[in-house]
């Protein structure tokens, strides 16, 4: 299995595609990484050193990839955070050639734009982008709840309200959506849950909520699913592995102390994920 990760880097800690690619090999997948920044560490510290990668830079690079005659091979596209309107334009450029010379492969898209706690963090342009020309062309897509509603206009905060979202998101054009952070008020204290819908049905896992914050979880989260699903086409079996895998990692995280994910330390977790948790089909 190959994957095409169009992602930024980062030299310390892991995001984006720092975070991603050692997971997915982990779990035997082939990724051609394809770097949209390259940054001395990710932004949430405040400072940072670093490039952004120019867009006919990150396209010349993928450019150069598709005359190695390889674009063929891919099973899937994944993109996270889009910095701008420009790298946005070549990961739709980027899905198209893949798709021309793969017909099956899928694009996945982490439709990154903020949370419930600090709302949007990224340019007025990128939601805009992410909601008339990026989703309509993705298959799968793996919002939290907050980037959910901002995606489909909605306020979704029961789990009725988020499968009428995930409906309507699902109508723009992706079939697969993965809802990495549902929060309701009839949810039992202290839990936090994921949501993964397709064409079979919608499945919920509910997990303990930690009490920190970890930057590049949700790409690992995205990575995973990603990996799982196209592989298997079973929306229940990649979210059980996928929640097991990366509460694992957290846990661990947390017991470090550390702030940054310890990625490699958890390596296990990828590849045996313990499947922990019941999912529980409800539709």
């Amino acid at each position: 299995m190959k994957i095409l990760s169009i992602q930024s880097a980062v030299a310390y800690g892991h995001v984006g595609n720092s975070a991603a690619v050692f997971p997915l090999q982990r779990i035997g997948v082939e990724v051609l990484p394809v770097y949209t920044v390259n940054f001395s560490n990710h932004t949430g510290y405040g400072a940072w050193r670093g490039p952004l990668i120019a867009p006919d830079d990150v396209r010349d690079v993928i450019t150069g990839i598709e005359e190695r005659g390889v674009l063929g091979q891919i099973d899937a596209v994944l993109s996270g955070y889009q910095g701008s309107e420009g790298i946005g334009d070549v990961i739709i450029d980027a899905v198209a050639r893949v798709k021309a010379a793969n017909p099956d492969a899928a694009y996945a898209c982490d439709p990154v734009m903020g949370n419930a706690k600090s709302g949007c963090f990224v340019a007025p342009a990128i939601p805009v982008l992410l909601r008339e020309r990026v989703v309509p062309v993705a298959d799968i897509i793996t919002p939290n709840q907050f980037e959910l509603g901002f995606l489909t206009e909605t306020s979704p905060d029961t789990l009725e309200s988020t499968l009428e979202s995930v409906d309507a998101a699902r109508a723009m054009g992706p079939r697969t959506v993965l809802v990495t952070s549902v929060e309701r008020p009839d949810a039992p204290a202290d839990t936090i849950e994921m949501l993964a819908v397709d064409d079979a049905g919608a499945w919920l896992v509910q997990t303990p909520r930690l009490p920190m914050k970890a930057n590049g979880s949700g790409d690992v989260t995205a990575a995973l699913f990603t990996a799982h699903y196209v592989r298997t086409g079973d929306a229940e079996l990649a979210l059980r592995k996928t929640v097991s895998s990366v509460f694992d990692l957290l846990t661990r995280t947390l017991e470090s102390g550390e702030r940054e994910l310890q990625l490699v330390e958890s390596q296990e977790s990828y590849a045996h994920p313990r499947e922990q948790f019941a999912v529980t089909k409800v539709r």
